[in-house]
């Protein structure tokens, strides 16, 4: 049996058709929105779940997805409340991949054995762990390949084809290139200088390119997606969520919709370009 990613992205391709991964905190703004949020996606278009692991002092993220974290925390969001999300998605929702993306210390914390046993056990399929590069795989990448669980890592503008090879060893899943130099939703990419770095990855690897950091519109979609087998959008669907909120912090009756309405347009966009490599 495929794993779940890798049915999405044969899915897609069937469909003349690149994905649309779409990124939103666990727990932001409390527990169960997030999880209603999660839980609507996939109707509006998204392919492929990134939930994130909130933590105190992230190195990528730009601030919305900072703020976005410590209003989870803020709530009272941990690893443990994390999975049970994931776990309680998955009673309406088997087919749709979820990847949990965050660093490394809560899961240190939490334990390495018990968090990827867990998160099996959740319907996790695949992790993004920010702060450990390849030269840690022993830490928890070789492990979650065992169980199962991609592997997914990031490659930079700065990933040169040195270092390329080491990047891709252990990835699994999909890979993810991360379109500007710094954190993210701070930028918007130059277009032309993405399609010429997915190209010159998938000289080294057959599997998915997706690409992400600073993509915020429909257009923008369409333009990446063009290029790259996926499109990753975060930090635009965590201001969605912001600016529905009240003068509390607290979700109003828009706020799930708010989420959904720009994920709609993002789909549409990816759709529009038609597929990003030949099936």
């Amino acid at each position: 049996m495929p794993s779940r990613i890798d049915a999405t992205f044969a899915r897609a391709r069937a469909e003349n058709r690149s994905v649309l991964v779409t990124y939103v905190m666990s727990g932001d703004p409390d527990p169960e929105t997030s999880l209603e949020v999660l839980s609507a996606l996939p109707g509006a278009g998204a392919d492929i779940l990134e939930f994130g692991l909130p933590f105190t002092d992230p190195m990528a993220d730009g601030p919305a997805i900072q703020a976005a974290g410590l209003r989870a925390l803020k709530a009272g969001q941990t690893v443990a409340g994390t999975l049970d999300l994931v776990r309680r998605f998955r009673a309406g929702n088997d087919t749709t991949p979820i990847v949990l993306m965050g660093y490394y210390n809560p899961i240190h914390t939490y334990g390495v054995d018990r968090f990827l046993d867990d998160a099996v056990a959740a319907g996790v399929d695949g992790l993004i762990v920010v702060d450990l590069p390849p030269e840690e795989d022993s830490e928890l990448c070789l492990p979650a390949l065992g169980k199962g669980l991609a592997f997914i890592r990031l490659a930079t503008p700065t990933t040169d084809e040195r270092r390329l090879p080491a990047v891709l060893a252990n990835t699994a899943g999909f890979v993810y290139y991360v379109s500007i130099t710094g954190i993210t939703g701070t930028a918007t990419p130059d277009f032309g200088k993405v399609s010429e770095a997915v190209a010159r990855i998938r000289r080294h690897t057959d599997l998915p390119v997706v690409v992400g950091f600073g993509v915020r519109t429909g257009a923008h979609a369409t333009a990446i997606a063009k290029g790259a087998d996926g499109v990753v959008v975060g930090s635009a669907l965590v201001d969605a969520l912001v600016r529905s909120l009240d003068g509390e912090g607290r979700p109003q009756a828009g706020s799930v919709a708010a989420v959904t309405e720009l994920v709609r347009e993002l789909a549409a966009g990816v759709r529009a370009a038609g597929v990003g490599r030949a099936a």
